[in-house]
């Protein structure tokens, strides 16, 4: 028969095997795929968010992994990317911090995607400083429909002569995303004439971002979309962010501001996208 002690003591000792066990969970997906999320990881092993990020609080203060943004990355996937002399983003900077870098590449990509926007008539926007410049160009088309998870995007597009739709859910701070997955799973019922992704950087293995958070849109918009554009200053080109969004053969169009370097270039040829480089008109 249990003493009173013992039966006080078995739940303790049944949590520490449980956070033993998510600990080994989440260090083997580190392993595997160099970051985690948050909300994943919850879903996966049937727990709340805030345990996941006390575990992750836990294996960060053991040296284990580094806390980023909505998950964790592996400190030794760090240290081989930056071996491989390969730059790596984590830290996502303030949009108007990005808004005022490279401003004038962005604002010509921003026009070239304006004019390859000409004649649709359901254009997904994503977030991004690129992506917010173009909503203020395609405001002034009339009988078109926007669908857009960037409140600032919304709020521009709505000045304009179009339809504006923006998903339910919570807005994410600075950026004033709506990525949650009851907007994801909105989106993903429809499909778009074209969509225009921003990203963070490019290399031959695909697309970047920053947040966990807006990815799984991002993706929403490639899978979901006839037309598939990524818009990407030259300044992003073999760097890698955070999450890795999609290969190269997930998206039609490139548009940029400068010829890509030979090894990009050719694994873009590769993949079948097209590339359109923005040049200013005089």
């Amino acid at each position: 028969m249990n003493t009173e002690s013992e039966t006080e003591t078995h739940p303790t000792e049944k949590t520490k095997v449980l956070a033993r066990t998510r600990h080994g969970w989440i260090l083997d997906a580190l392993a595997e795929t160099g970051a985690v999320s948050v909300t994943e990881i919850a879903a996966q092993l049937g727990v709340s968010e805030m345990t996941i990020r006390r575990d992750l609080t836990e294996l960060e203060r053991d040296g284990r992994l580094a806390r980023t943004h909505g998950g964790a990355v592996s400190t030794e996937r760090t240290i081989s990317s930056v071996a491989e002399s390969v730059p790596v983003s984590f830290n996502e900077p303030a949009f108007q911090a990005r808004l005022g870098k490279n401003a004038l590449p962005k604002r010509l990509i921003a026009q070239a995607a304006a004019n390859v926007a000409a004649g649709a008539r359901a254009i997904a926007l994503d977030v991004g400083t690129t992506t917010f410049l173009l909503s203020r160009l395609l405001a002034p088309q009339q009988h078109v429909k926007f669908f857009t998870n960037s409140v600032r995007n919304a709020i521009q597009l709505g000045e304009g002569l179009g339809e504006v739709y923006i998903p339910g859910g919570r807005v994410r701070n600075d950026e004033m995303s709506i990525s949650n997955a009851s907007a994801v799973a909105q989106f993903a019922e429809l499909w778009f004439d074209i969509a225009f992704v921003g990203v963070s950087g490019l290399t031959p293995d695909g697309i970047y971002d920053y947040s966990f958070d807006d990815t799984e849109m991002k993706r929403v918009y490639l899978k979901r979309s006839t037309k598939k554009v990524v818009l990407c200053d030259a300044a992003k080109f073999h760097r890698m962010s955070l999450v890795h969004i999609a290969p190269l053969a997930d998206f039609d169009l490139l548009i940029t501001d400068a010829r890509p370097p030979a090894e990009l270039a050719e694994a873009l040829a590769a993949a079948d996208v097209e590339v359109l480089i923005a040049k200013q008109t005089q």
